[in-house]
């Protein structure tokens, strides 16, 4: 198995960066949301405002971009302000709706028929057949120095109907997830040794006994039960 491809999200609910390096750190991947679009009652995400997904956010010298303008500035808030919030810093681990690491494999994405972007995965293994990740919960993935110990299955929400691209939605792609796959695609992970990962590593499964130390964040404002 390899590593097939990575992803940061500067900005929760924005477009992801596709990346050639990335390090992971306790935290999970560095620069990883560390802005949200914050509204009158709460965190605003793509559950809700599925235009969110359409703006493209990158890392800049000082920071993440919206659009390629800073996320402070007034232009990158012009981007969000129609779908009622403001942008806001924020690097608590809440900010992640799970853990800070989400594992997607290139064999079950594949056998989903999705665009793998609609997963917003952190990680995709690459050379893994179609439903080995059902069996992944309980193991760790070593790559190099890097240790993601691997929790869950991930449960799917409306965000997998939303076109990264165009922000239309086709219920279909849910429903698919839903019918074939229990619901879920893709495992919240964690990392548990920090490191440097290249695209084109080799990745190593093995079995664990580690635990994350939490588990549960925003979810539309609100915790997951912790």
């Amino acid at each position: 198995m390899y590593v097939k491809a990575l992803w940061r999200y500067p900005v929760k609910s924005l477009g992801g960066e596709e990346l050639r390096q990335a390090t992971f750190t306790s935290d999970g991947v560095e620069g990883d949301r560390l802005v949200h679009v914050q509204g009158p009652r709460g965190v605003l995400t793509g559950r809700t405002r599925y235009g969110l997904l359409t703006i493209p956010a990158t890392t800049g010298p000082d920071g993440p971009l919206v659009d390629g303008h800073p996320w402070d500035s007034r232009q990158a808030h012009e981007k969000v302000l129609p779908f009622g919030g403001r942008l806001t810093a924020y690097t608590g681990p809440e900010r992640f709706d799970v853990l800070n690491v989400l594992v997607a494999t290139d064999g079950q994405v594949a056998a989903a028929g999705v665009d793998v972007r609609r997963l917003r995965p952190t990680i995709l293994i690459g050379g893994v057949e179609a439903g080995e990740e059902e069996t992944w919960p309980g193991h760790a993935l070593v790559v190099g120095d890097v240790v993601i110990g691997m929790y869950q299955q991930r449960a799917r929400c409306v965000v997998t109907t939303i076109d990264p691209d165009t922000g239309a939605q086709d219920l279909d792609v849910h429903r698919r997830i839903r019918n074939e796959f229990g619901g879920v695609l893709c495992l919240d992970s964690w990392v548990v040794r920090p490191g440097v990962v290249d695209v084109g590593d080799a990745v190593e499964l093995v079995p664990t006994d580690e635990l994350p130390n939490r588990v549960g964040g925003w979810i539309v404002g609100r915790p997951y039960a912790v």
